[in-house]
């Protein structure tokens, strides 16, 4: 039975179709146009967005299909999701989602017989530091325990459920925030705020009276890194851009922020958006782009209400639209919501995702500077990349230097969380020692325990151990430690923690999250899985430690992008480093460690399906 799409819908959609260089790239923001419409994405649904938009209906299912985060018919009225990666899992977050499912007489992925819930164990929701994290439908619960858990049910039940926004926080120390100076002060969201403290004005006086190579220059000699993860030098980036190509040039800021352990892009979007909103203008001048796009991850849907408050507050106060600061210069700026899919804060899956595409990374060469959204000239900045451009054209060159290392100046907003007394967001210069961020900024271990083993930079990187917490924290130190900054995502493990069952919820997230596009990694992916699921749960053999490093090293560096070398290294550091403890799990047929005080990080039933 076809569907018929009321006016208002077709007036929505074809505004957005409009703000796109081809229809299609409209498809995920009109699938979320069909949850708003009807509740949830029907195969109906789809059939009459496809021929509204111009495309088929398969390509419509395949490329729902691809995401995890749309509502679908069988779901219930209040999705219950609960973090299953291993910041959460850490400090109690399966436990929370066992307990729930208990109460709602449900496993993970059913719903009720009355249809109120549906109970979901997730991928990281970007809010480690409030771990275990609960989110219901859009909204974020902080610190979930099973007694606040069943606080909610029952309000739901009773009809006094009343989402209520988590309070911001930000650890004190002796370091002065600089990206996060004003982020907790009241109405920091608002344009007015972000006038009142010198907002947009560097954006103004950079598209009065700089030329497009000036900043670009600028940018260059400030040593600004991305801070997205691969710390690729920004102003060198956008110099790629080739500026004589006929082809029109854009720019998208990367808001698909899905590294476990990594939380501080939620907080610059929804406590600064403005900030980034001048640094995406900044940018925008620098290699000539009239379209830019936002493109921020499903799981953050209050942030997207905030950014597009934002750009239509900066809209009506003329500094973007068709005349931006009254000069001859045009920047229009979309907000794009994504829909649960790891691979699209790769920049390539982010653009194949843009286009309306089920999220594949692309080869590289061509780079997106050159080919990037629908074969044009693409540059993609992570939005903290993107929130330092004000601050540097501000404040200037040298006063960025004076922060971090000759190679990585400027300051760089950690994340902290796991086994720390005082998990949150750490704004530092680079370079500081990661002993002084665990014990003296972050407060240490919980009481009686030690330290055991760390991961710098979101759960991609290399694992260090207590012997390597010295090491300084910025691109190059830890590059010749043999890991990785990254997206400072730093995941603290005390001695509690099995490093067999640690790995398997790295890999478990992993083989999830690949695309399926590349053999290495689809199969690479869940070989790993697999072996770490035997390993764990008492079927080890002696020879599956190498196998693990023999897939590990048929992994990294064959795949069009790196989420298969994101799968490899923690694996191969972390059986190298803690080889005797997974030659225990092998020797006593399971792990040595469930009588110790052990956090899950694993599920439960997971486990049990794989003994």
């Amino acid at each position: 039975m076809s569907l018929q799409l009321t006016q208002g819908f077709i007036n929505e959609l074809e505004a957005l179709c409009a703000r796109y260089p081809k229809r299609e790239a409209a498809l995920l923001p009109a699938l979320r146009l069909l949850e708003q419409e009807f509740g949830s994405v029907t195969e109906e649904g789809m059939a009459a967005v496809a021929k509204r938009i111009g495309v088929s209906p398969a390509k419509v299912y395949g490329v729902f299909t691809f995401y995890t985060h749309y509502r679908r018919p069988t779901d219930g009225k209040y999705l219950l999701q609960v973090c299953a990666t291993l910041p959460c899992a850490l400090r109690g977050g399966l436990d929370l989602a066992g307990h729930l499912g208990n109460r709602l007489g449900i496993r993970p992925g059913e719903t009720t017989p009355d249809g109120l819930f549906t109970l979901k164990k997730v991928e990281c929701l970007a809010n480690c530091d409030k771990a275990p994290c609960l989110q219901v439908n859009d909204d974020y619960v902080d610190v979930v325990n099973p007694e606040t858990a069943d606080e909610i049910v029952e309000r739901i039940r009773s009809g006094t459920w009343k989402p209520e926004l988590p309070p911001y926080s930000i650890p004190t120390t002796k370091y002065e925030p600089i990206l996060l100076k004003h982020v907790l002060e009241r109405d920091s969201f608002t344009v007015d705020h972000y006038l009142a403290r010198g907002g947009y004005k560097q954006a103004e006086r950079v598209i009065r009276t700089m030329k497009p190579a000036e900043v670009i220059e600028l940018v260059k000699q400030s040593g600004l890194r991305g801070r997205g993860g691969a710390g690729f030098p920004t102003g060198m980036k956008w110099g790629f851009v080739p500026a004589a190509s006929p082809k029109p040039k854009y720019l998208i800021c990367n808001d698909d922020e899905s590294e476990p352990g990594t939380f501080k892009d939620k907080m610059l979007t929804e406590r600064d958006p403005h900030r980034v909103i001048e640094g995406i203008l900044i940018a925008a001048w620098a290699i000539q782009s009239h379209s830019a796009y936002v493109y921020i991850r499903g799981e953050f849907g209050y942030g997207a209400q905030v950014l597009r408050r934002a750009v239509d507050e900066a809209a009506a106060k003329g500094f973007l639209g068709a005349k931006c600061f009254g000069a001859d210069y045009r920047l229009d700026v979309t907000v794009h919501r994504g829909a649960g899919a790891y691979i699209c804060g790769e920049e390539t899956g982010l653009i194949t995702s843009l286009e309306g595409n089920r999220g594949y990374p692309k080869i590289k060469p061509p780079f997106p500077a050159v080919e990037g959204f629908f074969r044009s000239p693409t540059i993609v900045n992570n939005v903290e990349t993107l929130a330092c451009l004000p601050l540097i054209l501000g404040n200037g060159i040298d006063w960025f230097r004076k922060f971090g290392t000759e190679k990585s100046p400027g300051t760089k907003i950690f994340c902290l969380c796991g086994h720390v007394q005082r998990p949150g967001l750490y704004e530092l210069p680079l370079g500081l020692p990661l002993r002084e961020m665990i014990y003296d900024l972050a407060g240490g271990l919980p009481e009686g325990r030690a330290l055991k083993a760390v991961i710098p930079g979101g759960s991609s990187a290399a694992v260090l151990t207590v012997d390597e917490v010295d090491v300084k924290m910025d691109f190059d130190s830890l590059a010749a430690a043999k890991t990785m900054l990254g997206s400072g995502g730093v995941i603290v493990m005390d001695d509690r923690t099995c490093m067999v069952e640690a790995l398997w919820n790295i890999l478990r997230f992993y083989h999830h999250e690949s695309c399926g596009q590349c053999t290495p990694c689809r199969e690479g992916t869940g070989w790993l899985d697999k072996i770490l699921a035997r390993l764990e749960t008492g079927r080890g053999r002696p020879e599956d430690l190498g196998i693990v490093l023999e897939v590990c090293d048929e992994m990294v560096g064959r795949t069009i992008c790196v989420l298969a070398d994101a799968a490899a290294m923690p694996a191969k550091s972390i059986v190298q480093k803690f080889r005797p403890e997974f030659e225990a799990h092998v020797a006593q047929q399971g792990c040595p460690f469930k009588k110790n005080g052990q956090t899950r990080t694993v599920p439960v039933e997971l486990a049990a399906e794989n003994r």
